[in-house]
């Protein structure tokens, strides 16, 4: 699945400003069963190869080597067992959003998608109007390639354009040019209507002159969705063994206000950390996963959150194509390297850590539909987080202050 990043750049201290409300008296007082209404439920499937891997990057993808012929054929085999392995766990669930991340997925012929899209089709019967993305590198977009992706049912692309500086490209080690994110960007809207960008800021040596351009030129060019992400140093990249000289923690704190009021300026809302939209076209995908919705994840190093009746489990695939794909077709079920169920102590956690990323929150019997648990069983942090002004005093909504929404950390580290 897509990876989401936090970037804060100071620890907060402040006094109890808020007076704690009795949680306790919005809840039942006693555990009652599981709730009869399962999550929305999202299919994930990854496509793990590249062209070259970028410095930054620390997701599940690796270098084609084999004269950047990818082996499609083995790759669907796979894909289709997994899923019907897995259907048991989702039977006669309905599916809200398809999305195909990477890697690179626009490295996969036409062909390729549109057989893949069949499959899904055949065994799950999605809604003929679910939203289908694509992740797509602005050097690999072909038009008719594309064209084609929209005839299969891809209706969502989202572009790792990352900068319109060309200079800028080059420090992170991207492929492409500018003149490419254009070329793809047209490509895109010709195709369908719904696209996504990714827009990267505090790069090396970028200025907030330079950040501010990037952002204008997305706006300028009639985008409806953007995500703005600060780049990070992880660990397992080259930019950890060698890092690069980037903004520091002030300038790119700067960076992240100036991108949100010139997107506001421009009728975009900040519905969640990262993410922009206009007139409505908030990702379906990734609204679910914020929601602590479900999701299947197919292919290779894939994640997984099924909720079952009275447990929650996470699953993690094989990372490794070849032996995802070995295993996954023999079908003994050894191409999943982890299955476990979230404990009852985790879950809080775990909700949190994705609901109070979004700008509005979410209802406070969220809490309750997607955990099984009540507020009884966060009272004593749900208090402490009122106390410190991080986490909105209103008891019908989960939903960060002001304050506590900047420093998100902050506030989800109360519920570990």
């Amino acid at each position: 699945m897509k990876k989401f990043k936090f970037f804060y750049y100071k620890k907060m201290y402040t006094n109890n400003i808020y007076t704690p409300i009795q949680f306790e008296n919005y809840s039942p007082k006693k555990q009652l069963s599981w709730p009869k209404e399962l999550p929305p439920l999202s299919i994930y499937i990854h496509v793990p190869w590249c062209i070259k891997k970028c410095p930054y990057c620390d997701f599940n993808t690796y270098v084609n080597k084999q004269n950047n012929k990818i082996p499609e054929r083995a790759y669907l085999d796979a894909i289709r067992s997994d899923l019907e392995q897995s259907l048991p766990l989702i039977w006669g669930r309905k599916i809200i959003s398809i999305f195909i991340g990477g890697g690179t997925p626009n490295l996969l012929s036409s062909y390729a998608i549109d057989e893949l899209l069949n499959i899904l089709r055949k065994l799950l019967n999605p809604p003929s109007d679910i939203e289908i993305t694509m992740e797509a590198n602005p050097g690999t977009v072909e038009s008719e390639r594309f064209e084609d992706y929209a005839k299969s049912g891809i209706n969502r692309f989202s572009l790792g354009i990352q900068s319109f500086n060309d200079k800028h490209l080059k420090k992170i080690g991207r492929l492409h040019n500018s003149d490419q994110c254009y070329s793809a960007i047209e490509i895109a809207q010709k195709s369908v209507d719904k696209i996504n960008i990714d827009i990267m800021f505090a790069l090396p040596e970028q200025n907030i002159k330079e950040c501010l351009l990037d952002i204008k030129q997305a706006i300028k060019l009639g985008i409806n969705h953007i995500s703005a992400y600060q780049l990070s140093i992880e660990p397992n990249t080259i930019f950890f063994k060698k890092p690069p000289k980037v903004p520091n923690n002030d300038s790119s704190a700067n960076m992240q206000d100036i991108i949100e009021m010139e997107l506001a300026q421009n009728s975009f809302e900040r519905y969640e950390v990262s993410s922009y939209a206009i007139n409505g076209n908030k990702s379906v995908h990734n609204m679910n996963y914020w929601q602590f919705g479900d999701y299947l994840g197919l292919g290779p190093g894939a994640h997984g959150k099924i909720s079952l009746n009275g447990k929650i489990i996470r699953q993690i695939r094989l990372h490794n194509p070849n032996l995802w794909i070995k295993n996954a077709i023999i079908g003994n079920g050894n191409h999943i390297l982890e299955e476990r169920i979230i404990s009852v102590n985790e879950l809080p956690f775990e909700f949190m850590l994705n609901a109070l990323r979004l700008k509005n929150g979410v209802e406070t019997s969220l809490f309750y539909k997607r955990t099984g648990l009540f507020l009884t069983k966060i009272t004593n942090k749900l208090r402490k987080a009122c106390k410190s002004n991080l986490l909105d005093n209103d008891p019908r909504y989960l939903k960060a202050t002001q304050m506590g929404w900047r420093y998100l950390s902050n506030l989800q580290e109360i519920f570990l």
